[in-house]
């Protein structure tokens, strides 16, 4: 089967996508909550573009959300804000577990290293405090693929079509 014939996406693809389309969904939202207090001209400039990029990039993502495994559309329901923020606080821990992770493999100074490590495993533990709650909340259901694209869509809808 080539390319052109294939109709899904792999479980993988799916994956991906949900994570690059769930992680710039927040960033988009963050940016236009926080574009009005930037004072400065040119750091404003450098909002807007990513603002744009951001657009774009979603715009093209959420193109491939029919071919994903799992994929149900859904109706667009609007959520209370706690998700956007806990989505938040879950891409920054994840992110800092990601930069310790790399920062330890980089390290040569014994007691560095060691502190990376302990470091890290309080950013598991924080991460895994933040899905709990998400999860707990329905803002991340994790085991139900669909409702989980669909909260994907969602949120990106909701970021591409909020003002600043």
């Amino acid at each position: 089967m080539n390319q052109e014939e294939r109709k899904l996406l792999a479980w993988h693809e799916t994956m991906e996508l949900h994570e690059m389309v769930a992680f710039q969904s927040t960033g988009l939202m963050k940016l236009k909550m926080s574009i009005n207090r930037v004072t400065d001209h040119e750091l404003k400039e450098l909002y807007r573009k990513c603002i744009t990029d951001l657009e774009r990039n979603l715009n093209e993502l959420l193109k491939f959300y029919p071919q994903a495994q799992g994929y149900q559309a859904r109706e667009d329901d609007e959520r209370e804000d706690l998700g956007f923020f806990a989505a938040d606080l879950l891409a920054l821990s994840k992110t800092l577990v990601r930069n310790l992770a790399a920062a330890i493999t980089e390290t040569a100074t014994p007691a560095l290293r060691q502190t990376f490590t302990r470091q890290l495993t309080g950013a598991i533990e924080g991460h895994a405090r933040v899905f709990h709650y998400m999860h707990k909340h329905g803002y991340y259901p994790a085991y139900d693929l669909g409702r989980m694209l669909g909260h994907d869509m969602e949120n990106a809808n909701k970021a591409l079509k909020m003002r600043y």
